[in-house]
């Protein structure tokens, strides 16, 4: 069925390629929708035929721009890591704007789950690269500053899974950090679900909604990614 999506999606990106510029695409949807999985596949296969050294697209994940723990736990934030206070949001909307002017080689952070941090610099988007894919929970959202990415994005899309499938999901996720089903039930529901609750009900309308979930959620980038210590 991802197959299916990734050649819906990729066709409308080629309908909507601006001809000499840059085509910035965004694909949202709550945590453990698969957002980070369909991205993923839709630049591998615009990439798929490529000839050139350049890449046809690159992606950039949202989640690069967590505030880091230390700030988060100042803040008393630090639960909380996920919801949209918890980002350098005003960056990565300013970013995000930056794309369609630069005529340089632009830099974006990663967030590495294994050691709960963002890398700086850590992807390369070339001035050459036509298109750029930026993916997160918070594209679509309808207030600032996430609405003023509105007319930067030439193709939207809105993964939009139940709330029944995402509470299963995310469960999952906590549990596969090595949480007990109680406790991973618990963490879901007092911070994950909230947030995705929070993305269904304020995101603008995209261009191509999904109403399924993927799969690869061991690898989605959005999950917040602190595990409270067990004691």
């Amino acid at each position: 069925m991802i197959e299916q999506d990734v050649e819906r999606v990729c066709n409308l990106i080629n309908t909507r390629t601006q001809v000499g510029g840059r085509t910035i695409v965004a694909i949202a949807g709550p945590p453990a929708s698969g957002k980070s999985t369909l991205a993923k596949a839709v630049v591998e296969a615009l990439n798929f035929q490529q000839q050139s050294a350049t890449p046809c697209a690159t992606l950039v994940p949202m989640d690069g721009y967590h505030l880091d723990n230390t700030v988060l736990e100042a803040r008393g934030l630090l639960a909380k890591k996920g919801a949209p206070e918890t980002f350098d949001a005003f960056g990565f909307c300013n970013a995000v704007k930056n794309l369609h002017v630069a005529r340089h080689e632009s830099f974006f952070p990663k967030f590495d789950r294994q050691r709960d941090l963002a890398i700086a610099n850590a992807i390369p988007v070339h001035p050459d690269t036509p298109v750029v894919v930026a993916e997160g929970n918070y594209l679509l959202m309808q207030s600032d500053p996430w609405s003023t990415l509105a007319d930067m994005f030439a193709v939207t899309v809105f993964v939009n899974p139940t709330l029944d499938e995402l509470k299963t999901r995310l469960q999952q996720r906590w549990i596969n950090h090595g949480l007990d089903p109680a406790a991973a039930l618990q963490r879901a529901l007092g911070n994950d679900l909230p947030n995705a609750e929070r993305v269904l009900k304020n995101s603008r309308t995209a261009d191509l909604t999904l109403n399924q979930s993927y799969t690869d959620i061991g690898a989605s980038n959005t999950l917040p990614a602190h595990t409270p210590k067990r004691t």
